[in-house]
């Protein structure tokens, strides 16, 4: 019989205290620390193996705090196992990419989040992820006992108050067919064979060919085309139901009629959900679904 794990993701910031005592009071089995890996890594975040010494990540802000190495120190002295987990601590559709990435993982087991580690935009990121319907993650907030310092020598803040769950509000995620079309649409290098021209955005009709090619779910019982015409207007609608009227009232694309086509196109809001949610393409074995 598997064992259900107590995992524990926290943003590391300025703090310690509010970082450690929860975790061992509730005696995690495993811990992700998020440590700031800055804007290089594209927000899609990553497990890291070694530990962040000298010049493992050069300029950042956390890095430089010098009692992170004693932090984990205490960790990995109360936790079986302390991953560290590359994270753009700046970016809230980085922090909320990896916190879901990371409860999709552990699917299984009992996800408690942090959001009192790191400042405000990994706290949003990581509270914002925990309100994924799909994620079944839970957020606390720790309230210290005093702020003292700016966190860059001695810690921001000393001691715990008292640790409260935050409260969160369901929202519904893309579903892994709209995400893999979000995805079609964010590489221009993926249209070759179904869209030539990459000045302009796609149409339809080559979404309807790439999510038959690639086994999407809501292509799945549609027969082929009419070999004599070469339509099937019943797959227009099911590509309309299913994915491009919810990712169109969610603001993620745009639909535009160009002469007789309607050509859909990718807008900023919608490449950062494909960020948060990249994870959804991703199999058990790391692989792309």
């Amino acid at each position: 019989m598997e064992v259900v794990k107590r995992v524990h993701v926290v943003p590391l910031g300025y703090e310690f205290d509010r970082i450690l005592e929860p975790i061992r009071d509730q005696r995690a089995d495993l811990v992700y620390l998020l440590e700031d890996g800055g804007a290089g890594d594209g927000g899609t975040g990553g497990e890291r193996t070694g530990e962040s010494g000298d010049g493992a990540n050069a300029g950042t802000e956390t890095a430089t705090a010098d009692y992170h190495d004693e932090l984990r120190a205490e960790l990995e002295s109360i936790v079986p196992e302390v991953r560290t987990w590359e994270c753009d601590l700046t970016d809230v559709y980085a922090v909320l990419g990896d916190v879901t990435t990371i409860a999709d993982v552990h699917a299984d087991d009992r996800v408690y989040v942090n959001v009192s580690g790191a400042g405000t935009i990994p706290a949003i990121g990581a509270t914002i992820a925990c309100m994924d319907v799909s994620t079944d993650a839970h957020a606390y907030y720790v309230e210290p006992s005093e702020y003292a310092h700016d966190g860059t020598v001695e810690p921001a803040s000393f001691g715990i108050d008292e640790m409260e769950q935050v409260p969160t509000y369901p929202i519904e995620s893309p579903t892994r067919d709209q995400v893999a079309i979000m995805e079609f649409l964010a590489d221009p290098a993926a249209w070759e064979g179904y869209h030539d021209d990459r000045t302009t955005p796609p149409k339809k009709k080559d979404l309807i060919e790439y999510a038959r090619d690639h086994e999407l779910s809501f292509m799945a019982d549609r027969r082929s085309p009419d070999e004599r015409t070469g339509e099937d207007k019943g797959a227009f609608r099911v590509l309309d139901t299913h994915v491009l009227e919810p990712l169109a009232e969610d603001g993620y694309v745009t639909i535009e009629s160009v002469g007789r086509r309607r050509v859909v196109e990718l807008t900023e809001r919608g490449e950062n959900a494909y960020r948060a949610f990249h994870h959804k393409l991703i199999d058990d074995a790391g692989e792309q679904r």
